[in-house]
């Protein structure tokens, strides 16, 4: 089974040895997030180490594939339109969230910011809308609001994800995917970043001097 993973960081590389060490599938294309972030390691350089094929420009478009068994999105930050979803014959995102509460962008951020005591990693069925497609499967933790930073968080995020992933990826195709339930979902835009204050980046500390610097 060819599969193609699209996305960033050190759970990206995790997930792609995954798939590489696996008989049953094969590894066939990497799509970057460009440009990588520098707080993580780079999926791009693991690729080229790996002689995996890469698009390097990090976007799907640009993909020289015609059809595709297995597509991940790991932390990806594109949205993926009709055209593209139609030619995978499952596409699946992994969204760090327990949605379909806090749907799109910095899921970790809100969650803090409005005191949550628990948290999650889904895994989903990917559609043209943002993070609203059948779940597959998730997990939920316990987050300290009170203490941690968004770091500790994201930190404690990528153990459960991988954890989710090694636990659904054997079984995805016996799974039935659940429809989420619209009135408990919450959506986020990047617009609103500026709401987040102190827990806009990963630490209070480096948020409140970026918000003193206007950035």
């Amino acid at each position: 089974m060819r599969v193609l993973i699209l996305g960033k960081g050190e759970l990206a590389i995790k997930i792609c040895e995954w798939f590489s060490k696996s008989s049953d599938y094969e590894l066939c294309s990497v799509v970057p997030v460009i440009p990588e972030p520098v707080w993580t390691e780079s999926l791009s350089l693991w690729a080229k180490q790996n002689n995996i094929p890469l698009v390097e420009s990090g976007h799907y478009k640009d993909l020289d594939l015609e059809e595709i068994d297995l597509a991940m999105s790991v932390f990806y930050d594109k949205i993926i339109k009709s055209n593209f979803i139609d030619k995978c014959k499952r596409i699946i995102n992994l969204h760090n969230s327990p949605l379909p509460k806090y749907r799109g962008i910095s899921p970790i951020n809100w969650a803090l910011k409005d005191g949550c005591n628990e948290h999650g990693v889904t895994i989903h069925e990917i559609t043209a809308g943002v993070d609203n497609g059948s779940i597959i499967s998730q997990i939920k933790y316990s987050i300290y609001p009170e203490f941690e930073e968004v770091i500790d968080v994201y930190k404690k995020s990528l153990k459960f994800a991988y954890v989710l992933f090694e636990n659904t990826i054997s079984i995805i195709d016996e799974i039935v995917p659940i429809k989420q339930n619209e009135e408990e979902a919450s959506l986020h835009h990047f617009s609103e970043n500026n709401l987040l204050k102190e827990r806009r980046d990963f630490t209070k500390e480096i948020s409140l001097k970026s918000m003193k610097e206007g950035r």
